[in-house]
């Protein structure tokens, strides 16, 4: 038997001052929500109170739940059920967001710098001008920061691991293994992943044979 019909105070007292939760004020949580910050910034951006905001959440996330356990929607409950599947969207969307830029750190190519050169083409003697984009390279700790988060059971700083490194071949595991340093081994893996460093035009692929035009 669900527990969620309560008596609730009157959204607009006796001296007509008007509801806490306006139009407006939902607004701005679902905005503020949508960039991803705290539950107190979004209630401050909004102009109430973090007990106030998630005590509407609740009501909301209880009013879902109910509908969605069967019972009959309550309208005296439709606001929250709305202001609270809004702001799970609009965090989700922030989460979402995050996750992509995370991604595109750790896979690299991120424009840094744009380069626009003129030079002669050394077979045909025209004047060329090109566009050379600096990009970033991949970046393993953006991985190790999503999997320290998302996997904590098996890559949080507190997680107990075994592993041997051993180039190519297999990892072992033992009765007599140690836990491992995970910073020791971070910065061992930054150092060697990272030595060689590479020709910039081997890393965009493309090798140039021309005159460059000192102007």
């Amino acid at each position: 038997m669900s527990t969620r019909r309560k008596a609730r105070r009157p959204q607009q007292g006796r001296s007509g001052r008007p509801r806490l939760l306006s139009d407006e004020v939902e607004a701005r949580l679902v905005g503020a929500s949508r960039t991803g910050v705290a539950v107190e910034l979004a209630a401050e951006m909004a102009g109430v109170s973090r007990s106030s905001f998630l005590a509407w959440m609740a009501r909301g996330r209880a009013e879902v739940e109910a509908r969605e356990a069967g019972e009959k929607p309550d309208p005296d409950e439709e606001e929250y059920a709305a202001l609270y599947e809004k702001v799970r969207t609009a965090r989700a969307t922030a989460a979402a967001r995050a996750m992509m830029n995370i991604r595109r750190v750790a896979d690299g190519g991120i424009v840094t710098k744009v380069t626009t050169r003129r030079f002669r083409d050394s077979v045909t003697g025209d004047i060329v001008e090109e566009t050379v984009e600096d990009r970033t390279s991949p970046d393993w700790r953006a991985d190790a920061w999503y999997l320290e988060r998302q996997h904590r059971e098996h890559y949080g700083k507190d997680a107990i691991v075994a592993v041997e490194i051993t180039g190519l071949g297999d990892i072992a595991a033992g009765p007599d293994d140690q836990a491992v340093d995970l910073s020791a081994l971070a910065e061992r893996l930054d150092r060697s992943l990272f030595s060689v460093e590479y020709p910039p035009e081997l890393e965009d692929g493309s090798v140039v044979d021309a005159e460059v035009l000192d102007e």
